[in-house]
């Protein structure tokens, strides 16, 4: 016999006290952590207890008996719902304290990190439509509010499919629902009428585009990718779960007809049952099968399979950083780790004598060279292979020991044995780009273990308003 659970408690007039990670706020209950999710520091809140442990409590807001000064009103209408920005009720200047803190707290409790000088954190000139990549889901069966349940249940005749379909995001923790886009106040607004076109047109034509079931893995219309740049180019990637050319050729005639400044329209039939285009062949409709970035007069080439930070005008700050924290003098030979399709390294290139770049994904390699041939860099090389089998002491010994290593790695951070070959290669300085300074204040741990390096500067560089995520980099000088 199961069992039975016990009824949580509701908490009233509870004060929250601050921010903590995972776009979370906090307080403390009776020697107890208490997070709770879209509450400001300051709300005095009646909160419905959800999970209860040992050493901690999770909860959700029941009702907000005082808001917080500190709270500002959200600009979607989404907000809470859709879990894309956590943070629109809080005001900028709180997020970047909250993510300075964060850095400061990664570095300093978790890698017992002793940093000589902590930067000003840069913020984001663009807090609202800084995206230059946004990807949508089809679904035959959208998240239906109460009220729209009320209202369809109260009817006599069955809705209709367009009524039950949807375009837009997967709801947080649930793989077939997804939430229904009207706004995004992420991307640029042409990515909003690009969207709602589409949207409207199968809808309007449900037998010749029915919405992809999740569950049954059958339809038509699977997912829809959009990217823009700075210089006003864009991408729309179009993913069908079958071939069905006269639907096809239909839909896209009309996206290119309606939107004749889109650069790349382009088309993959993905028939897996993941959504996941990395293995998939790409089909130019019309235009280009890509499109160009801008930075400091190099393009940058940007395909649809390709990694290309999603804020461009702060990638442009945060690789200003690198730059400056690498203290090139047009002398130095450059490893750059992690180069994905060489941005860094080409960006870097004019200011060093040579430059190594090393990729685990081919295609992004072959970016690399691509983007190295068209902005007429020679002084560049790529690889492709997992970094701790490519950077090894051989290919150090091939290639030349380096005067500076910038590396960016994924969230997980570094493999050990790429730590020791750094270490090994005793590079002057190293500049550690970071997504997740929890793994990188572990990895500055490694570094710093022998008394090899000091960490001698750390600037954190908001990427991503409105939610909890942060970059960090890190300049490390050899003792």
């Amino acid at each position: 016999m199961a069992r039975k659970k016990k009824d949580l408690p509701l908490l009233e007039g509870i004060t929250i006290t601050g921010l903590a990670g995972e776009g979370k706020a906090l307080t403390h209950i009776d020697g107890k952590v208490l997070f709770v999710p879209f509450a400001a520091p300051g709300d005095v809140c009646d909160i419905q207890i959800t999970k209860k442990k040992s050493s901690f409590m999770e909860g959700k807001i029941a009702r907000i008996v005082t808001p917080s000064p500190e709270r500002t009103q959200p600009i979607c209408s989404h907000f809470t719902i859709c879990g894309g920005c956590k943070w629109q009720h809080l005001p900028y200047s709180l997020q970047l304290q909250s993510k300075d803190q964060v850095v400061r707290d990664a570095l300093q409790r978790i890698g017992k990190i002793e940093v000589g000088e902590y930067l000003p954190i840069l913020g984001s000139v663009e807090t609202e439509r800084y995206r230059n990549k946004l990807e949508f889901t089809f679904s035959h069966k959208r998240w239906l509010f109460p009220e729209e349940l009320d209202v369809l249940n109260a009817r006599s005749t069955p809705p209709e499919p367009y009524e039950l379909s949807g375009l837009g995001y997967h709801l947080p923790g649930m793989f077939d629902k997804v939430l229904n886009i009207d706004t995004c106040y992420l991307g640029a607004e042409v990515m909003d009428e690009i969207r709602l076109f589409v949207r409207d047109y199968c809808s309007a034509r449900p037998e010749e585009y029915p919405y992809f079931d999740l569950r049954k893995q059958e339809g038509l219309m699977r997912t829809l990718m959009l990217r823009t740049t700075s210089t006003g180019e864009i991408m729309v990637v179009v993913v069908f779960y079958r071939e069905n050319e006269a639907a096809r050729t239909a839909l896209l005639t009309a996206l290119q007809e309606r939107f004749p400044q889109i650069t790349a329209l382009l088309y993959v039939i993905n028939g897996k049952c993941n959504d996941t285009i990395g293995d998939q062949e790409i089909h130019c409709f019309y235009g280009r099968e890509y499109i160009e970035e801008e930075m400091e007069g190099l393009r940058f080439r940007i395909g649809p399979k390709s990694f290309y930070q999603t804020n461009s005008r702060q990638a442009y700050e945060l690789y200003k950083v690198a730059r400056e924290f690498a203290e090139l003098t047009g002398s130095e030979r450059v490893y750059d780790l992690y180069t994905g399709t060489g941005t860094i390294a080409n960006f870097v290139a004019r200011q060093c004598a040579s430059v190594v770049g090393i990729e685990y994904v081919p295609e992004a390699i072959e970016d690399a060279r691509v983007n190295s041939e068209v902005n007429a860099i020679d002084n560049t090389l790529f690889y492709a292979g997992d970094m701790k089998d490519i950077l090894t002491t051989d290919f150090i010994s091939e290639h030349g020991e380096p005067d500076v290593i910038i590396t960016d790695p994924p969230r997980a951070g570094m493999h050990e044995d790429v730590v020791a070959t750094i270490l090994r290669a005793a590079p002057r300085r190293i500049v550690y780009v970071s997504c997740n300074p929890a793994t990188q204040a572990r990895d500055l741990q490694l570094l710093t273990a022998t008394d090899q390096y000091s960490v001698t500067k750390s600037r954190a560089v908001d990427m991503f308003p409105h939610t909890h995520h942060i970059e960090n980099v890190v300049q490390l000088v050899r003792r």
